[in-house]
């Protein structure tokens, strides 16, 4: 993947036309925006705005075929690329993402054509007892249209999210790949919230509460799974641990809730006790 980065940072006719090929390509559209976000971080927005502009096309023409997830991903990752290049803190740029991811939900990006009643008539056709589900809850009197419009819309917010962040990693891997080797793995490792950025999450998720933003509630969590993902592989690179650890503690995360609520909870406590200072003094 190194080489891949090295080829497009050639020039800017190779990054645009590197990120334009792979947007076009079913499935590829992450590299696009990685590849747009490696030469915002590396020489800033509006330098990189013709590859930009090349990642956004094909990403707008999936849009005008009814898929919107290229295109929110680009923004996301560009933004958040802006964000890190500027303020040198993934914490900012995860916290501007969350903000922006959860405004896409608050509009209705991730809604099907036709919105959530149309999703709806799609599931009452496609099995009696999905029907009967809905139907109860319409007699609970639960709103099965706001219902459908929170879990779709949420879900994709999520989705998205994480996606552009796992593209903003892959493009700041391949930057300290090219120009500062080992500098993403401890820059990543170290990565730990500040008190008042934790502060700013939890003020943001129960103001997305109290004024019915969803969309914020559900987000505002994100930089804290991150910087408890990033816990977990400072503490197993400073343990020495094999590789082997990881590929488990992700099976676990992407199969169990429990696992994400213990990660969350990790990297709450980890903001004000610090765990891989205190491991690096003892090891």
């Amino acid at each position: 993947m190194l080489s891949i980065a090295r080829w497009m940072m050639r020039g800017l006719p190779y990054a645009a036309g590197g990120a334009a090929i792979a947007g076009l390509v079913p499935w590829l559209f992450w590299m696009s925006a990685a590849i747009a976000g490696l030469v915002t971080l590396r020489q800033g927005m509006a330098s990189a705005l013709p590859v930009i502009l090349a990642a956004g096309l094909p990403a707008g023409w999936w849009w005008v075929q009814g898929d919107v997830i290229p295109l929110a991903t680009l923004l996301l990752v560009t933004l958040m690329g802006v964000v890190l290049r500027e303020r040198l803190r993934w914490s900012e740029a995860l916290i501007s993402g969350s903000l922006a991811g959860a405004a896409m939900v608050q509009l209705g990006v991730f809604l099907p054509p036709g919105g959530s009643q149309a999703l709806l008539d799609q599931l009452r056709e496609s099995s009696p007892e999905a029907q009967r589900i809905l139907e109860d809850l319409t007699q609970q009197g639960i709103s099965t249209e706001a219902l459908a419009t929170l879990v779709v819309g949420g879900v994709s917010g999520i989705i998205v999210l994480l996606l552009a962040v796992a593209c903003l990693a892959l493009a700041r891997g391949w930057q300290a790949g090219l120009y500062n080797p080992g500098g993403f793995r401890e820059e990543f490792h170290s990565f730990r919230l500040a008190p008042r950025e934790l502060v700013t999450l939890v003020v943001l998720g129960i103001l997305g509460s109290l004024l019915a933003l969803p969309g914020l509630a559900i987000l505002a969590w994100v930089p804290l799974l991150i910087a408890g993902i990033a816990l977990i592989h400072g503490i197993i690179g400073l343990k020495g641990m094999k590789g082997l650890w990881l590929v488990i503690f992700y099976v676990l995360l992407i199969t169990t809730w429990p696992t994400i609520l213990i990660v969350l909870l990790l990297a709450l406590i980890d903001t004000f006790a610090d765990f891989r200072t205190r491991l690096a003094r003892s090891v």
